[in-house]
């Protein structure tokens, strides 16, 4: 695909997104924290927190070292994506540069509810480094697309897969989430090939709202025009490079795969047997179906109750505490520490004055 030239509106729009979402950022980050330290409140209240971190201390270091392996591979395959992706767009970026815009998408993704700020900033930053914006844009939907689409096969398929493993609140929860991921999907595939089935459901929920009295309908129609124009070369893209775009969906799926093996990492940390990996792999896909569509930043709280509810049986309970702990330090926290360095290090860079 021919280079896309950047589109001073395009980027200005993305320019002005991003400051909005950076203005609420200190807001969300105080909310992180505030959620973060409720759940670990309620989560270890009860317990003797010497306890836990000395079985914590207990753990197998290979395996812990082969589950933080596991999440830089889920790091590295986007990179890799993204990387190729814009390639074949005709920017020149390194894997090193595409893994830094992988981190700082994660960073904002966890920070912000239902990680609405992480795409928007990602693509910011991509156009700050001289990435045209439709270009950062195109590859940045179909990365998203991908990962939908895999959570949703995954999830479906370890749901029938997995007999027992759902019930309760955790049942419900997965319901909730399937639905959630599933609307988003099917809204993503609408706005990629028949942009003009949700540009016309759009023109008509505005025309609504405009003969009722709102002034800004042919704003948010020309919004919606501009956003839709976005998707529609996701369309182009993937109609002309079939064979890119099944490679990249591969490499998504193969993401989520390295993500969902982490429990299993953490449980033969413990040195634990009885439990096969297709097992936890399974529960950890129910669990990220189950979350991932919560309005929560990083879906704090809820996924270490899920954790809890669905891991019991196969921690027990004396080291169901110490392993959802060490499971969600490897697949989140520690990882938003790291994402939050990355972020600080490449403003620090950006702010240093040229010579």
């Amino acid at each position: 695909m021919k280079k896309i030239k950047n589109s001073k509106t395009e980027v200005s729009e993305e320019s002005a997104a991003a400051k909005h979402a950076l203005k609420r950022m200190a807001i969300n980050a105080l909310i992180f924290i505030v959620l973060m330290v409720a759940t670990f409140w309620f989560i270890f209240k009860d317990q003797d927190l010497k306890e836990v971190f000395d079985a914590a201390k207990q753990a197998n270091n290979l395996f812990v070292a082969l589950g933080i392996i596991c999440m830089l591979g889920y790091f590295m395959m986007e990179a890799w994506n993204v990387s190729t992706l814009l390639k074949s767009f005709g920017e020149k970026v390194s894997f090193l540069k595409a893994l830094k815009f992988t981190f700082i998408g994660f960073f904002f993704c966890s920070v912000t509810p239902g990680a609405s700020g992480g795409q928007p900033l990602e693509i910011y930053y991509m156009t700050k480094e001289g990435i045209a914006g439709p270009n950062a844009t195109l590859a940045i939907i179909i990365q998203t697309c991908g990962i939908q689409f895999a959570v949703m096969v995954l999830g479906i398929i370890c749901a029938f897969i997995g007999n027992g493993i759902l019930g309760g609140a955790v049942l419900w929860l997965f319901i909730i989430g399937l639905i959630i991921n599933g609307v988003a999907l099917i809204l993503l595939g609408f706005a990629v090939f028949y942009p003009n089935v949700i540009r016309k459901s759009i023109y008509k929920f505005l025309g609504f709202f405009s003969r009722h009295g709102l002034k800004s309908a042919k704003t948010w129609q020309k919004r919606a025009d501009k956003s839709l124009a976005k998707y529609q070369r996701g369309s182009i893209y993937i109609k002309t490079h079939r064979p890119d775009f099944i490679k990249s969906l591969l490499k998504t799926f193969a993401q989520m795969v390295l993500f969902f093996l982490i429990p299993f990492c953490v449980y033969k940390a413990f040195n634990l047997s009885g439990y096969n990996i297709f097992t936890l792999f399974t529960m950890q896909s129910i669990l990220f179906v189950a979350t991932s569509g919560l309005p929560l930043p990083g879906a704090i709280g809820a996924s270490e109750s899920v954790f809890l509810s669905l891991y019991g049986a196969v921690f027990g309970e004396g080291l169901l505490s110490t392993a959802m702990l060490l499971n969600r330090g490897i697949n989140f926290y520690w990882f938003v520490l790291i994402s939050m360095i990355v972020v600080f290090i490449n403003i620090l860079i950006k702010k240093k004055p040229t010579k």
